[in-house]
């Protein structure tokens, strides 16, 4: 089988923390590769070196195909969006310019080749430009860079990575920063793309649909599990399992030879020293699995709520002349762990600011219990000092901290977050995404608060830590309020969502509820009104012959075919291959949508018509 990408024995380290050490990696065509392990275990670090964006200490990395990458900080070149974004194209132009070279060579064969490809691809990919772009949501296309959010530059930046089509795609959390539609989507379209993925996400629900094969970042090294990502969870309990056996076996066996090395040392004859080498090789192998590797978070607090944690009445804020929202009542209790979707820029992060009083709401009122007590964690993870070290960051330049009115020693308490000595003198701003985010948390356990305000949590925590997290907000004895794209967590979490709808702010039971309201209202749109009844008199309706009856019986079959054909063509219309595969089926299909409409609003107004005269 052909290999497009390949890495062999690389290492890298950042001063004396080694990350990366003798990593090997195989991409074949086609295969869909999920990068998963723990945060700071070199996950983003393998990615950029594979990308070209890194070099690695030692090791070789062999590409075979056009690489597309998406890192964690946008590179974006041009002015403006539609610039940036058009240079995922620049393979689609040099094609072209290939062929028209060819042409005018009167290189039939090179032509013909390359005429073949451009009929594959299509020969103007504007609309897919478009497409993507909308379904990502990406500013518009004249807006400057220089004046775009972390969001809106990530959004860009993968809607440009997609565009390129390349043999290899790199992506590194592609989800950060989008909507639920754009996940749903992007999931769809990674699932049918064509060309090789090596994905790392913290999206479960993604990975799962997605991946094919899992590699994990163990001590350094890639470790491969075949199979999707519940696949690898099972084969990987069952690889520890084994492994914890066989270092059981290991540590017995040096205990052994330990209590011998001990006795006096008449016993320590030239004919031991073979014992003696060997008792040293067994100490010197280190451990076969990774210690340390799992933590847990309890951010109960303990102090008791009243009734009502957080009232809002009549509540309304807008930006720049646009009213994000007006006349939302809200109450949460003791308890509740309100989930909170929503498009981008619909105004879920402004709320949680407002309720933590961060910024001032136009009108309404927010009343908070007499007990309670804030912690928030924000998209910016603003609440974490950057110039210090992660030993003043977890203790504030102290040697103790208090949890639960318990002195506990610093150092233990980053070892409580897998933080290690090697870690107590790194300045913050030189650890990863993940990283910091278990910082925060830890800061977070230390405040002993009883109301909980997340914005986006799960942001750049790995999947162990994720589960961590669930974990502690199912046991959370006070209320959260949560903002989240990630689907597994709400599904997970969430005692109920608040959902923002465009013009207004609905509650329901949970996501699913939610998908469901959001399915019915759609299709309650598509289909035509009856016509309202005239207050003016209406001559008497004749009676219906005897064909009119038999149309009449024949009319609500005929609907129910035209509705299913709709759907049909709008499910067509929404596959993320249209675009890319059969550009030129888009007119078509387009055409064929809006005749059906047509139909099917005729077919209504004949059925309303015989109906009232039956």
């Amino acid at each position: 089988m052909k290999t497009l990408l390949r890495c062999v024995g690389v290492e890298k380290a950042f001063g004396d923390r080694a990350i990366l050490r003798g990593c090997d990696l195989t991409v074949h065509p086609g295969q869909k590769l999920g990068l998963v392990g723990a945060n700071g275990c070199g996950k983003s670090t393998l990615l950029a070196v594979l990308g070209g964006r890194a070099e690695a200490d030692l090791g070789e990395v062999r590409v075979q195909g056009r690489l597309g990458w998406l890192g964690q900080v946008p590179e974006l070149t041009g002015e403006t969006v539609g610039e940036a974004v058009a240079e995922g194209l620049s393979w689609h132009t040099e094609l072209r310019e290939r062929w028209e070279a060819a042409i005018d060579a009167e290189d039939l064969e090179t032509s013909g080749e390359l005429q073949e490809l451009l009929d594959r691809f299509g020969w103007d990919l504007s609309h897919e430009l478009e497409a993507v772009c909308d379904r990502v949501g990406c500013p518009p296309a004249e807006a400057r860079l220089e004046r775009l959010s972390g969001g809106e530059e990530r959004r860009v930046a993968l809607a440009r990575a997609l565009l390129g089509r390349p043999e290899i795609l790199l992506l590194d959390e592609p989800t950060n920063h989008l909507d639920a539609d754009a996940i749903e989507w992007l999931q769809g379209w990674l699932a049918s793309y064509e060309g090789a993925l090596v994905l790392v996400t913290h999206d479960r629900y993604l990975l799962e649909a997605v991946a094919d094969r899992i590699v994990e970042i163990e001590m350094g090294a890639c470790v491969g599990y075949e199979g999707s990502y519940a696949d690898y969870l099972l084969t990987r309990a069952e690889r520890q399992a084994s492994l914890q056996k066989g270092e059981d076996r290991r540590l017995d066996q040096i205990a052994r030879e330990a209590e011998w090395a001990s006795r006096s040392p008449a016993a320590r004859t030239t004919k031991q020293k073979a014992r003696l080498e060997r008792l040293d090789a067994l100490r010197a192998k280190g451990p076969l699995i990774g210690r340390g590797a799992s933590f847990s978070l309890d951010l109960r607090s303990g102090a008791k709520l009243g009734s009502t944690v957080v009232e809002l009445h009549d509540l309304a804020i807008g930006f720049g002349g646009r009213q994000l929202f007006e006349g939302l009542n809200l109450s949460v209790s003791p308890g509740e762990r309100l989930g909170i979707l929503g498009p981008n820029g619909s105004g879920k992060s402004t709320l949680l600011r407002i309720i933590a009083g961060q910024i001032q709401q136009d009108a309404g009122e927010v009343v908070l219990g007499n007990r309670v007590k804030l912690a928030v964690l924000d998209q910016e993870r603003s609440g974490l000092p950057t110039d210090v070290t992660v030993w003043e960051a977890a203790g504030g330049g102290n040697d103790h901290v208090f949890i639960g009115g318990r002195a506990i020693h610093v150092a233990s308490f980053l070892g409580r977050f897998l933080f290690t000595r090697q870690h107590y003198d790194q300045s913050v701003d030189a650890l990863s995404g993940g990283e910091r985010a278990r910082l925060l948390l830890a800061r977070l356990l230390l405040q002993g608060a009883n109301l909980l305000i997340l914005d986006e949590p799960t942001n750049d925590l790995d999947l162990q830590t994720l589960r961590v997290l669930e974990e502690a907000l199912l046991g959370f004895d006070g209320a959260a309020l949560i903002v989240t794209h990630d689907r597994a967590l709400l599904d997970r979490v969430s005692t109920s969502v608040l959902a923002f709808e465009g013009d207004r702010v609905q509650r329901y039971a949970d996501r699913q509820q939610h998908l469901k309201a959001i399915a019915q209202r759609a299709k309650d749109a598509a289909r035509p009104r009856k016509k309202v009844a005239q207050d003016k008199p209406k001559p008497a309706a004749r009676k219906l012959s005897y064909k009119e009856k038999q149309q009449l019986e024949a009319l609500p079959k005929q609907i129910e075919q035209a509705e299913q054909g709709l759907q049909d063509l709008e499910a067509a219309l929404a596959a993320p291959g249209l675009y890319r595969d059969r550009p030129d089926q888009v007119a078509v299909l387009t055409g064929q949508h809006t005749d059906l409409q047509k139909q099917i609003e005729v077919l209504y107004s004949r059925w309303t018509e015989l109906e009232s005269r039956a």
